[in-house]
């Protein structure tokens, strides 16, 4: 059941906002999606979104030098410390300010994060439990305007801030006898980066008018002096009398001063600036965005307002080389422990890219769709999901990596609908541009144009099982094109709608087409009968989408009213009704006169679904929730909230009185508009600043919904990306005809006797799946054909299941293949009459066989040319050794005949 499905991954988007960060060992990165992280995987080629959220988009993430913590903070300054391995949050914690970066000291025990012109450091949580996991240890005041970026020398005894006032400052991670704090100028601009020298207190300062400073110290880490103990000691009672009128630990102050005095600064640590560089410029957009440094190869990376990103080997700054990845600004960069991979983070499309710079090569290079998606379509065995956006493209990802394959970029305006035919190696698109277009996802082509002899703006697509008759609905001529996949040709143009065609659908079983139309109307054509009108369904308001039954025997229609009426469509019968306008629940917008349930008197379902049995629909729209109604009961089951981030609008459904002012809502206000190109205010003649920006909220929204064809997950496009939600059975015990004696014992105790069919009912009849995975392997390969024989026909469909997921994660390829072969082979007959509610699971064990093969076939194929590559290697050297030997034979026959001369 699909109300029993669980939140899985997040698609379609890779990267927002905020910093990048490469794990411990270097093979994986943690990008910032909206208000939850992904890890991706470089090595397996895997993406995986953590099943956590903040309430606001992440800006900044820390993770510890063991990898097991990260310390995620929202837009608001809201903090969540989340476990790496158990994937959840131990604390939650709010800084009440925002927070602009966060970063673990080397050695793990504190970290610092800057807010306002102030760094606070926290002890770290530790490995023992704590009623609080973040105690302030210490608050550092200096810096005049806001603090931007936090860097830590190797040993954790000190660290530097950047700040907005073109000030670097270095602090003492303890109280130095001789470095309490430092300040540094010598910078025209905001700070966006510093960094310690490896094992040193050297520091390089980089501002944002991409000018470099390098600073030498005249200590070494050594010559830190710690304070006497008696003026400790003293400092210590001071704190804790001040202390004993709090409820909690303040922690200890240090203010800072950017002029000290001469008795201030005598017998103290001194830095002196020995080298300012600047990079090369190239127009007055070029400002440097962001940068990171790597200490062991003394590797610095920095990325501009352009897309362009410099190497550059220091302290001597000899530039290794200088590239173009984007025409964006490049928001965060990232390296690996190991200095060979680079990661850049371009918020403006939402481009995550690593970079390899000694081969220069991408390891990864993924981009989501920058505007919204609009549709999505699985493949027939559920192995990938097509995804078509405004931006008029066209994404293929695959549904285990979560990587997207291939991306069309023919279509010139709005991809409006999407759909695979049935072989699974075609796409089919409808776009706002007037074209269907068809690519081969063997070539990676676009190998058929189909087009209306009138310029035409398509709203829905749809292709018959058979994958021969396209169909495209029109927007403004109010027409439903028919097109031959093989030819091209525009076989029939069908009219008969009196307004715009807003849904199409194909009978799975039969060529009947269903056409929706915002004239109230559902008319339903054979495609067999020289494109006649079969019925027509009349409704109360106007049609916004329809979907048939897997089994091609009822009809969902959903219409503006918010209503979603079922038909039987042979004989015109409406055969239920379901209310659904005040389950969508809708929230209210930051500018909206009026309220949430007001509003949702007018909003209706813009998107439906069957699941794969045909039991449920799933049904969503400008709202927040998605539905999941029994089409038998006509009742709601469950409703997911696909979203918690309340960065995005129409989250609320009742506005905050504190927000509206006595001219409306604080919204209206463009806060910080320009503050990413540094300049609030566009002067006259300033050309640096973006005149046009506007403070933008995107408004959460379901706009498609689909089942998978395996029954195993279904699939949504929103505001947020593309969001799947899967069946978790390993977290739920949902025994079959549980009997008082079936105990895992019992099972082994049955296997053990050598009773493998009563051994493999019994544990199906638990539903253990590691009980079950144990008793199946222990079945000798030479007895599965007696074991299949003998099953009983209600356990062969729960085998089938089994084995699907089996041969997901299985090592045991060709054993599970024996007993796929087999159970087929003896009860295809009989599973042939029950084809229609088997197919989900005889699609989803297509998947797994389908992957397998791919996997093997790209393997022996690779093997084989190596094999040939060896013989015909040692055939030329038993060729040249033979030729050899002949030479020596006739030189040895030369020099007998001269001898005999």
């Amino acid at each position: 059941s699909p109300v029993a499905s669980q939140f899985s991954g997040l698609l379609g988007t890779v990267y927002r906002r905020g910093n990048l960060n490469f794990t411990r060992d270097g093979s994986a990165l943690i990008s910032p999606v909206g208000n939850r992280i992904s890890l991706f995987d470089l090595k397996n080629n895997k993406c995986e979104t953590f099943p956590l959220a903040t309430r606001l988009n992440i800006v900044c993430v820390g993770l510890s030098p063991d990898g097991t913590l990260a310390i995620l903070i929202d837009e608001e300054g809201a903090a969540l410390l989340v476990s790496l391995i158990g994937k959840c949050v131990i604390h939650r914690f709010y800084f009440h300010k925002p927070v602009h970066s966060v970063s673990f000291s080397p050695d793990g025990k504190k970290f610092v994060i800057t807010k306002d012109n102030i760094a606070l450091m926290y002890h770290a949580p530790g490995r023992k439990r704590e009623f609080n996991a973040f105690v302030l240890d210490k608050t550092y005041y200096g810096p005049y305007d806001e603090t931007t970026c936090i860097d830590w020398t190797d040993d954790s005894k000190c660290f530097a801030v950047g700040s907005k006032d073109m000030s670097t400052w270095v602090f003492g991670a303890e109280r130095w006898a001789n470095l309490i704090y430092y300040s540094l100028g010598g910078h025209k601009d905001v700070i966006v980066a510093c960094f310690f020298e490896e094992n040193s207190l050297d520091l390089y300062t980089i501002s944002q008018d991409a000018a470099l400073c390098v600073w030498q110290c005249d200590t070494e880490l050594d010559g830190l002096k710690p304070i006497p103990p008696k003026d400790a000691a003293r400092e210590e009672n001071a704190e804790k009398n001040d202390e004993e009128f709090l409820e909690e630990t303040k922690g200890e102050e240090i203010h800072g001063k950017a002029n000290p005095n001469e008795q201030e600064t005598r017998d103290k640590v001194k830095y002196s600036r020995v080298a300012k560089y600047f990079f090369n410029k190239e127009g007055d957009f070029n400002n440097l965005t962001s940068a990171a440094y790597h200490k062991k190869t003394h590797l610095l990376v920095t990325g501009f307002a352009s897309g362009v990103f410099h190497l550059h080997e220091l302290p001597d700054f000899n530039l290794i080389h200088s590239l173009s990845i984007s025409d964006q600004r490049i928001a965060s960069i990232s390296i690996n422990c190991t200095g060979d991979w680079i990661a850049f983070g371009c918020s403006g499309l939402g481009q995550l890219l690593v970079w390899e710079w000694q081969s220069e090569s991408y390891v990864l290079k993924q981009q989501g769709h920058f505007n919204s998606m609009v549709s999505l379509a699985y493949s027939p065995d559920g192995q990938y999901i097509v995804t078509g956006g405004e931006d008029g493209k066209v994404k293929v990802w695959n549904t285990l990596s979560s990587f997207c394959f291939v991306t069309f970029t023919e279509h010139t305006s709005g991809v409006t609908a999407v759909t695979f035919t049935s072989s699974g190696y075609v796409i089919l698109s409808a776009s706002l541009d007037g074209t269907v277009r068809a690519f081969d996802l063997h070539r990676y082509r676009n190998f058929r144009t189909f087009t209306s002899p009138r310029p035409s703006q398509f709203s829905c697509l749809a292709v018959d099982s058979s994958g021969e008759i396209v169909s495209a609905g029109s927007q403004d001529s109010f027409e439903i094109f028919i097109w031959s996949m093989q030819s091209g040709r525009l076989l029939d143009v069908l009219s008969g709608h009196e307004g715009p065609i807003s849904s199409l659908s194909f009978n799975p079983m039969k060529c009947v087409l269903a056409s929706a139309s915002w004239d109230k109307t559902v008319k339903l054509w054979d495609m067999l009968d020289s494109w006649r009108t079969k019925e027509t369904l009349i409704l109360n308001s106007d049609v916004l989408v329809v979907a048939f039954r897997p089994d091609g025997k009822e009809l969902a229609v959903a219409a503006l009213n918010g209503q979603i009426t079922f038909w039987d469509h042979e004989n015109a019968v409406q055969t239920g009704s379901i209310e659904g306008r005040h389950d969508l629940q809708m929230g209210r917008k930051e500018l909206d006169k009026i309220t949430a349930k007001q509003a949702a008197k007018g909003k209706s379902f813009t998107t439906l679904c069957y699941s794969a049995d045909g039991q449920s629909i799933l049904a969503g729209g400008l709202s927040k929730f998605v539905c999941i109604y029994n089409v038998k009961e006509q009742i709601l089951m469950k409703k997911f909230e696909i979203s918690c981030n309340f960065s995005l609008d129409a989250m609320e459904e009742y506005l905050d009185r504190r927000k509206m002012t006595e001219f409306g809502s604080m919204a209206l206000i463009d806060e910080g508009a320009g503050d990413e190109d540094g300049v609030a205010i566009p002067l006259p003649g300033v050309k640096r600043g973006d005149m046009s920006y506007r403070h933008f909220k995107p408004e959460i929204r379901v706009t498609c919904l689909r089942f998978s064809p395996t029954g195993r997950s279904w699939a949504a496009t929103t505001t947020e990306g593309l969001l799947i939600y899967s069946l978790d059975s390993g977290l739920i015990f949902d025994p079959f005809e549980l009997d008082i004696d079936v105990t895992p014992s019992n099972i082994r105790k049955t296997l053990h006797q050598k009773e493998y069919t009563m051994a493999i009912v019994m544990a199906f009849k638990l539903n253990e799946k590691k009980l079950i995975q144990e008793v199946m392997e222990a079945v000798p390969s030479n007895e599965v054909d007696v074991v299949c024989s003998s099953l009983p026909d209600m356990y062969v469909e729960k085998v089938l299941e089994f084995l699907a997921s089996a041969l997901e994660i299985s090592c045991h390829l060709e054993f599970y293949l024996i007993w796929a072969h087999k159970l087929l082979m003896l009860h295809g007959q009989k599973l042939k009459t029950r084809s229609v509610k088997l197919l989900p699971v005889i699609q989803f064990l297509q998947k797994s066989i389908q992957r397998h093969f791919e996997d093997v076939s790209k393997l022996c194929e690779w093997n084989i040319y190596n094999i040939k590559y060896a013989l015909a290697i040692s055939q030329q050297r038993g060729m040249k050794r033979l030729a050899e030997e002949t030479s020596v034979d006739e030189d040895d026959l030369d020099s007998d005949s001269d001898y005999l001369m």
